[in-house]
């Protein structure tokens, strides 16, 4: 029987970030991730102001500048021809005064470095869980399957559930969300950057004509998120690509050029949206993080750096607990009760967003009646420092625990 203090299941952004920093405290940690690398579209691509402190925090910092990235400064919303700054980071405290739009995999593939220095520390790609060990009540650990196919079994103190949105630990586990209704579904492609293009790194949305849509200038090519009504996709797929071409090219003015990169619907990605909340986040023997507790819908980009700050307080937590070989229901607990207040407020905060969507896709967003957080974002500037405080550091930010600094 293979072992281990602590397995963490998923190695995401909250996976690792958990796995770094409790093998920096000595804690025998494996991580189990079931894709071969990193290499992933479509993820949050997104390392907001909190982490980046986190990261220097960490000793991190420098390594992470290497990295080529433009810096979201501002995000910007444009509404029938009416433009809304969104959030101006340039005022917020702190050394870092952006978001890092920096692709996913990088990001991991630092993290990953870090630990490896760490001999407590064990990463295994290609190894998919597909249960869980119980004991008495107890969750004890997983059974996996190896990249060839073998099964195998990992004993472990603490089971942490960090594989997203559709977690397996989570129904292994038979704990349920209570789930929020969602007005969209997404559909996500890359472009080519057109010719003159912002170059800066830019996020921008266009609502209009019954059409809404986000794209992040990621240089080379634009990173582009198109939402359906919910529920919509097969339906819409009926039509000739051409149709969709066209009416992204409308919606953002670019031309046949641009919009030729989209071959076929193959190029085309759903994300079928959900969003809910664990009403408890553990069970004895185990803890759900990041979206395997609390599926955030994509808006606004904040579910990556949310899971970095729930495995950072749960680092912190249970640490001291996992040393001594066993971690209590009041321990995980606390986890949960330090994380439920900044998870339910941005999870509100979407929730005001799925409005303004909903008039989107319904065709009554109007420029010239523009909802009223609309205009006072238009005209108070201080309130655009506030909003991108709290999408980019938020509430309860969380510190690097002292056994992990540099």
């Amino acid at each position: 029987m293979e072992s281990t203090t602590c397995c963490v299941v998923g190695g995401g952004p909250a996976g690792m970030m958990l796995g770094l920093l409790l093998a920096r405290a000595g804690i025998r940690v494996t991580v189990l991730e079931k894709h071969r690398d990193f290499l992933r579209d479509f993820r949050g691509d997104t390392v907001h102001p909190s982490t980046l402190r986190l990261l220097d925090e960490l000793g991190l910092g420098e390594r992470f500048a290497e990295l080529p990235f433009p810096k979201l400064e501002e995000m910007r919303m444009e509404i029938g021809g009416t433009t809304v700054v969104a959030a101006d980071f340039r005022r917020i405290p702190g050394r870092h005064k952006y978001i890092a739009m920096v692709p996913q995999w990088d990001f991991l593939d630092l993290l990953a470095s870090a630990a490896a220095a760490e001999p407590s520390f064990t990463l295994r790609m290609c190894t998919e869980v597909t249960g869980l060990r119980k004991e008495g009540g107890r969750i004890t650990g997983v059974r996996y399957t190896a990249e060839d196919g073998t099964p195998g079994e990992i004993e472990a103190a603490l089971t942490v559930g960090c594989d997203g949105r559709r977690s397996v630990v989570r129904r292994e586990a038979g704990l349920a969300q209570d789930e929020f209704d969602v007005p969209m579904d997404v559909w996500q492609v890359r472009v080519d950057a057109p010719r003159g293009g912002v170059k800066d790194g830019r996020v921008f949305a266009r609502f209009g004509g019954g059409q809404a849509a986000v794209t992040m200038d990621r240089g080379a090519y634009f990173q582009t998120s198109y939402l359906i009504a919910k529920g919509r996709d097969a339906e819409l797929r009926t039509h000739d690509v051409q149709w969709f071409r066209d009416r992204l090219g409308g919606l953002f003015g670019w031309d046949a050029d641009v919009t030729g990169a989209i071959r076929s619907w193959d190029d085309v990605k759903l994300l079928d949206v959900t969003m809910g909340r664990l009403p408890r986040w553990y069970a004895g023997g185990l803890l759900c993080i990041g979206d395997a507790a609390h599926t955030m819908s994509p808006v606004g980009g904040v579910g990556v750096n949310l899971a970095i700050q729930d495995a950072v307080a749960a680092a912190r937590i249970l640490a001291g607990p996992l040393r001594e070989g066993r971690v209590s229901l009041h321990d995980l607990a606390r986890v949960q009760k330090r994380r439920r207040l900044p998870t339910a407020l941005v999870q509100q905060s979407q929730l005001g967003e799925h409005r303004l969507i909903r008039s989107a896709l319904d065709g009554t967003l109007d420029a010239a009646a523009l909802p009223l957080p609309m205009r006072l974002l238009r005209r108070a500037a201080p309130l655009r420092t506030v909003t991108a405080y709290l999408g980019g550091i938020g509430i309860r930010p969380e510190h690097a625990p002292a056994f992990a600094r540099a």
